[in-house]
């Protein structure tokens, strides 16, 4: 497995930082001076200047006393309590009120995904913005197509890009619908019945409530779950890896070069065009079709047995046989002729389905990606 130095590695600066421990340690003390906030506008004697004083040391966490603290008291959250507590005496006994240690320990957690999608999507819609370019600007240019692993008939290179795009496009909206079914834990208690909550705010039903959406929405989400035990449920978690999976796969099958070997297949693709040209020449089709077949094979030796070029042109311009119809040999083998509406396809998918999909993106899509194939 991984250690964190080697992840940290493959990580974006501003992805490592969402998953820091800086930055968890300072969300953990915004959420308690959010905490805080609610409770003293709920009614409970919690003052100005308590408040003023979290918020001036919001920041500057002593991870050496935390780290001393944690090896004394062997609890991360209550280690960093009183190391905040430490630099916050005035407002030490109403730090982390009612609340328990997944207060801070799971909503940060949510907040951590919800930050990470944000990070994520604008650098995949200009990835896919690229590819989108990409696509526009190759929509006629043809490439060999496979079935089975096998080549097959030709599409292009802007068609096989949009096949791509189909799958990147269902990733962003999986993204998007993964992030926008995120809720806040909430203030909820030591196993989600809000009895300390309760208990503070003697027995009153609304303050409990009010509190847990005040607190939701100043940590910017619209929601909280309705129920929690100790912890959000653990399916959020493995949703959200789900999600990226698929973006991983999305993503995989694309970093593959674009195989281009056109002049090694297209002369056995276009057998049926030169037998339809014999027989509109006046030859007899099961004929022509023994000796295409024929010559095919000794082509098809060169390529696969001794790693030389394809050959068939030129065995079918040497053969009398053929003299008909040599002179059609070149529009016969014209590439374009085998791509159907793949380049009408590219211009549709790009208009109806990519295009609308990065309009809200466009503003935060000044982020550098590399795009390599």
């Amino acid at each position: 497995m991984a250690g964190a130095g080697e992840l940290s590695s493959y990580a974006s600066e501003e992805m490592h930082y969402n998953f820091s421990d800086k930055k968890k340690f300072i969300t953990w003390r915004k959420l308690w001076i959010f905490l805080a906030k609610a409770e003293k506008a709920l009614g409970l004697p919690i003052t100005d200047a308590q408040i003023a004083e979290m918020e001036s040391h919001a920041e500057d966490i002593d991870f050496a006393m935390a780290a001393e603290e944690e090896r004394k008291l062997r609890h991360d959250v209550m280690a960093h309590v009183h190391t905040f507590a430490h630099c916050c005496p005035t407002a030490a006994p109403i730090i982390h009120l009612g609340a328990t240690s997944c207060y801070v320990g799971d909503n940060t957690d949510l907040i951590a995904l919800r930050d990470g999608f944000n990070i994520l999507l604008p650098k995949l819609a200009r990835v896919i913005d690229r590819l989108a370019n990409f696509a526009e600007e190759y929509a006629d240019l043809p490439t060999l197509g496979f079935t089975h692993f096998q080549p097959a008939q030709l599409t292009t290179v802007g068609k096989r890009a949009c096949l791509w795009l189909q799958d990147l496009v269902m990733d962003v909206r999986n993204l998007e619908r993964a992030r926008d079914d995120l809720r806040f834990r909430g203030v909820k208690g030591t196993t989600g019945t809000q009895a300390s909550f309760l208990q503070l705010f003697q027995g009153d039903h609304d303050k409990v409530e009010e509190l847990d959406k005040m607190v939701t929405e100043m940590a910017g989400f619209k929601k909280a779950y309705l129920v929690t035990g100790q912890t959000y449920s653990r399916k959020v978690d493995v949703d959200c890896l789900a999600t990226l999976t698929r973006l991983g796969a999305s993503v995989h099958k694309v970093r593959k070069f674009i195989e281009r070997h056109i002049h090694h297949e297209l002369p056995f693709m276009a057998t049926e065009n030169n037998i339809m040209a014999i027989v509109k020449a006046g030859g007899n089709r099961q004929e022509c079709h023994e000796k295409i077949r024929v010559l095919s094979q000794e082509a098809a030796a060169v390529v696969k047995q001794e790693g030389g070029d394809n050959d068939l042109l030129v065995r079918i311009q040497r053969d009398p046989y053929f003299a008909p119809i040599l002179g059609q040999l070149d529009a016969l083998l014209d590439p374009k002729t085998f791509i159907g509406r793949a380049p009408q396809q590219v211009k549709t998918f790009l208009a109806e389905e990519v295009r609308p999909l990065l309009e809200p993106y466009k503003a935060n899509m000044d982020v550098k990606v590399e795009l390599v194939l």
